[in-house]
């Protein structure tokens, strides 16, 4: 700025001694020239300094190291980045029914599905069926219920019956008691007998990989009902956000966003659940949980309690002018101008700004006389 001054007061002094004298008059005249042009300059170095960051020149004077960027026209969307776990989904206790010795027990990481033995008492294999209630009765020909449905809807997808076969579904029918029979031989059972004894089969809602076999769980010792056995989770891989309940609107059921992986790759999804209930963590701040499912859940590749970013598009605009964030300059009042380079040097054009893409580090702006093709400051890297 003091070279400015002194090119100024240069440029004033050869004025006044072309037009034959440097009296008084002329000499204010060139003092309140040289203080409008301070100002001004001292209005630019505020307006910038908000974006540009100083460094010390040998000089000691203060310069802007800046980069330049064009106005685009485009389409923009609107992305936020949020920080989640990926890991598998659901916590399940695996607790017995039945009356016997433990003599078959699934290792750690093993993960067994529908129909599977999930594990054996006095030789007698327990099975896996799928479904969200749990079994608390023995079932025969003749009983109805929620739990028959279930025990119905398995022997469906276990290949065993068509779905007209057994309706209604509720029902126990003779049809359930004959294809229950033949599941049963097929496991093995000496015995078919066509019902489903309390103990002889265990429903969960997805598949079980077993996480840890309870303290005191081993081969060879008692079991008695209620006790339980193992504990277990879903093998499908599903990434949890804690979401900050600021952020609440930007995400809802249904959305489809994009998950980058701890190597760099990235994979769609789909938010399957948003809490209603929002817990306080440790720090004070307040977050529900988001689940996010793996629209290919192998491309997780068995990582477990592994840190991701999941992408979430909140809007898009489409035919609009965009800059880099980083081209915004701050005003008084909380508004914005960029610097556009012109033909005879640079000039703040004020704006307005629309949607940012966080995600990219663009925005949507608009001001008089900006058009896609111009060049804007920015910051250099």
């Amino acid at each position: 700025m003091s070279s400015t001054v002194s090119d100024e007061q240069a440029a004033g002094a050869g004025t006044s001694r072309r037009a034959g004298g440097g009296g008084p008059g002329r000499r204010r005249w060139v003092a309140v020239v040289v203080v409008i042009v301070v100002l001004a300059a001292a209005g630019i170095a505020v307006a910038v300094s908000g974006v540009f960051k100083p460094s010390s020149s040998g000089n000691g004077a203060s310069q802007y190291k800046t980069s330049v960027a064009t106005v685009q026209r485009q389409t923009l969307t609107s992305q936020t980045d949020l920080s989640a776990t990926l890991g598998d989904s659901g916590s399940y206790t695996v607790s017995n029914e039945g009356t016997g010795t433990v003599t078959g027990l699934p290792a750690v990481g093993h993960v067994v599905r529908r129909g599977k033995v999930l594990y054996q008492l006095s030789g007698a294999p327990v099975v896996l069926l799928y479904g969200p209630a749990p079994s608390y009765r023995s079932l025969s020909e003749g009983m109805t219920g929620p739990d028959v449905r279930e025990l119905n809807q398995n022997l469906i997808a276990l290949g065993y019956a068509s779905r007209a076969a057994l309706l209604p579904l509720r029902e126990f029918s003779a049809n359930t008691a004959y294809y229950l029979e033949k599941y049963q031989a097929a496991l093995g059972m000496t015995a078919p007998t066509g019902s489903l004894v309390l103990g002889q089969a265990v429903f969960l809602p997805t598949e079980a990989k077993i996480t840890a076999v309870e303290t005191g769980v081993a081969l060879g010792a008692a079991a008695t009902p209620g006790e339980a056995l193992m504990t277990a989770s879903s093998d499908t891989p599903v990434a949890t956000i804690d979401l900050d309940t600021s952020q609440e609107g930007e995400i809802k059921l249904g959305d489809h966003v994009g998950i980058t992986l701890p190597d760099g790759s990235s994979t769609p999804g789909v938010v399957t659940s948003v809490g209603k209930v929002a817990t306080t963590s440790s720090s004070g701040s307040t977050y529900v949980p988001v689940t996010v499912a793996l629209t290919h859940p192998a491309a997780a590749g068995g990582l477990s309690q592994a840190p991701v970013t999941v992408t979430v598009t909140t809007g898009t605009v489409n035919n609009v002018l965009v800059v880099p964030v980083d081209a915004l300059v701050s005003r008084a009042g909380g508004s914005y101008s960029v610097e556009v380079i012109g033909p005879h040097g640079h000039y703040l054009v004020p704006v307005s700004v629309g949607v940012f893409d966080d995600a990219a580090g663009k925005v949507q702006v608009s001001g008089p006389g900006l058009a896609a093709g111009q060049r804007v400051v920015v910051p250099a890297l």
